[in-house]
C-alpha cells in the first residue's frame, strides 16, 4: 500500500511539472509543432537514464524512493499518450510531414537523451 501511495503522490507532482513546463515551452516556441510534449518527454528520458543508472551503479537509493521518483514523478511527467494524440491530430489535419517528423524526432532524441543520461549517471 505504501508503494501505491508513493506512485500516487509522485505522479501528481510529475503531472504538475509537465503541465507547467509544456505550457511554458508552448508560450515560448508556439504551437505549430508539439514542442511542449517533446520537451517533457526528452527531459524525462534523460532524467530516467541518469537517475536509474546512478541509483543502480553509484548510490544506494532506497527502493521506495526509486518507485516514487522513477514510476511516480517521471511517469507523471512524461506522456506517451499526449505524444500519440498530438501526432494523430497532425496526421488527421493533413500535416503528414510534421506528424512523421514528430515521431522521428521523439524516438531518436528520446532514446539519445536516455543514453546520454545513462552515460552521465556512470561518470557522476
Amino acid at each position: 500500500m505504501v508503494r501505491n501511495i508513493l506512485v500516487f503522490v509522485g505522479g501528481g507532482i510529475g503531472a504538475v511539472f509537465r503541465y507547467l513546463l509544456s505550457g511554458w515551452v508552448y508560450n515560448v516556441l508556439g504551437t505549430d509543432f508539439p514542442y511542449g510534449t517533446l520537451a517533457v518527454n526528452v527531459i524525462g528520458c534523460f532524467v530516467i537514464g541518469l537517475f536509474l543508472t546512478m541509483a543502480e551503479d553509484r548510490f544506494l537509493i532506497s527502493p521506495s524512493f526509486r518507485i516514487f521518483f522513477a514510476v511516480g514523478v517521471l511517469g507523471g511527467f512524461t506522456t506517451f499518450s499526449t505524444f500519440s494524440f498530438e501526432t494523430v491530430g497532425l496526421l488527421k489535419d493533413g500535416a503528414v510531414a510534421i506528424g512523421l517528423l514528430n515521431v522521428a524526432v521523439s524516438i531518436v532524441v528520446g532514446l539519445t537523451a536516455t543514453w546520454v543520461g545513462t552515460m552521465a549517471g556512470r561518470v557522476i
